[in-house]
């Protein structure tokens, strides 16, 4: 009796795992059916995060481009090198000599690579008071009222590449295209206020431009138009100072804000630095100019430190701030052999996963945000790094909660009703004819599974393609 009992619950059991995995199943097929799909790369890796067992799987060894999913793999290995309570720090100092009020010497800001400087994610940290504020007060605390010498900026700990070299043309003079520094501040952007005609098809006019950095021109080519949103794109080098916007904004606008990458911001924070100086009654007679300073020859005043990584983190993966994790990756390398370098942050990154036991051959990175369209990862890789943050890592906690749920940051397309609280926890990727999504999936029947989908290559409306991959969520939610 009880033999038999036994027999017919597994036989229940094993049919109710099938019956859910064949209903997922027919939803991923009735999806690739659809004329956009079916001539698209689709991946899909399902885990059970219990058992380790595979759930559902689709093309999940194959190599795609995971576009800002690729943020899950460098925001885990740096929470996992770096720890959750690394802080960033930015120094200030001097060299030379103080007697009567006068430095004889150099005002010295040491970059420390803190991508939070200053950041509008971040002003409860920057500006309660404002941080410049509070360095200009403890140099005029430390009886310096006059610098007979420079201000020098030291931003040696990252080499002078700003930006990956496989980013495109269309990216890189954008917000989201922001190249790195050991010295960035203010999320290394600028705002562009236009005004725009009551006519479609007529010239725009910047009316202004926020922060002002010496060195920027700005030749303006965008037009009126009666689309609803911000189609201006910024082009322009990382190392020159000119700016071409092309595209539309909408018609009939007083004041329209886009978006675009600061390529000095170096310039910017030194020319505010001056500025908070001066208020404090503190003058420089010298020049901004950067140097290497000699670490026996500085001598510190004070220090900021960032929030930490861990608070980083959830901003990076929730907002998907691409200089985020483009200066992660430096730091890492920085930490680990004293220099910022991509490439070697990236292998550090790489070789981490590999002594963990991930298969490393899935992996290809040309960067750490993901904006490179050279980039490939397996959807089974995705899955393993989200398995091994929460079977095996300690900053589990960390790393779960910078994702978003359904309406928030990146996920606001999402609906919060079909996802009860902590049911969806994943990040997005997408660029154009791109569309990834990796995370963590609690069923109503209580499994835990790790998910990653991935499409590249997709033709018709992204917004469509995101409303598919929600009911395929919610069908996977209600397993």
């Amino acid at each position: 009796m009880k033999v038999r009992f036994f027999i017919v619950f597994s036989f229940l059991f094993l049919n109710g795992n099938l019956f859910a995995q064949s209903s997922f199943e027919k939803q991923v097929e009735t999806f690739l059916e659809r004329p956009e799909y079916r001539q698209a790369s689709v991946g899909i890796s399902v885990t059970d995060l219990t058992t380790g067992d595979p759930v559902f799987e689709r093309n999940d060894k194959k190599l795609f481009i995971p576009a800002s999913v690729l943020k899950l793999v460098t925001s885990a290995a740096a929470l996992e090198i770096l720890g959750p309570d690394y802080r960033f720090r930015t120094r200030i100092g001097y060299t030379g000599t103080i007697k009567n009020g006068i430095l004889k010497g150099n005002i010295v800001v040491i970059g420390g690579g803190d991508p939070a400087l200053g950041s509008e994610y971040f002003q409860n940290d920057y500006f309660h008071p404002h941080f410049m504020e509070t360095w200009a007060q403890r140099i005029n605390a430390a009886g310096i009222k006059r610098v007979e010498g420079d201000l020098v900026l030291d931003g040696s700990l990252y080499d002078t590449e700003k930006i990956p070299p496989t980013w495109i043309w269309e990216d890189m003079g954008n917000y989201y295209g922001a190249g790195t520094s050991a010295l960035a501040v203010y999320d290394n952007l600028f705002r562009i206020v236009f005004r725009s005609p009551a006519e479609a098809g007529q010239p725009t006019e910047i009316i202004s431009v926020n922060p002002k950095v010496e060195g920027m021109e700005w030749k303006n080519e965008v037009q009126s138009s009666v689309e609803n949103r911000d189609l201006a794109y910024v082009f322009g080098s990382p190392h020159n100072g000119q700016r071409i916007v092309r595209g539309t904004i909408p018609r009939n606008r007083k004041s329209f804000s886009i978006k675009a990458s600061n390529p000095f911001p170096e310039k910017l924070l030194a020319d505010d630095f001056l500025h908070h100086l001066a208020r404090e009654g503190v003058f420089i007679i010298g020049k901004i100019r950067s140097e290497t300073v000699e670490k026996s020859a500085f001598l510190q005043i004070y220090m900021t430190e960032s929030p930490t990584l861990s608070e980083i983190v959830k901003v990076l993966n929730r907002e998907s701030v691409n200089l985020f994790a483009e200066q992660l990756v430096k730091q890492v390398a920085a930490e680990k052999n004293g220099t910022g370098n991509r490439e070697t942050g990236l292998k550090i990154i790489t070789e981490f996963w590999k002594n963990r036991g991930l298969d490393t051959r899935q992996l290809l990175m040309e960067d750490g945000s993901g904006l490179s369209h050279f980039n490939v990862v397996s959807p089974a890789f995705l899955s393993s790094v989200l398995r091994y943050m929460e079977n095996n890592s300690k900053n589990r906690d960390s790393f779960f909660k910078s994702l978003p749920t359904a309406g928030q940051g990146t996920l606001y397309h999402f609906s919060q009703q079909h996802f009860p609280e902590q049911a969806l926890r994943i990040k997005s990727g997408s660029m154009t004819r791109i569309r990834c999504y990796s995370g963590y999936v609690r069923t109503s029947g209580g499994k835990h599974l790790a998910i990653t989908i991935m499409v590249n290559h997709f033709t018709g409306s992204s917004v469509q393609l995101i409303s598919e991959i929600e009911k395929l969520l919610i069908g996977l939610q209600k397993m």
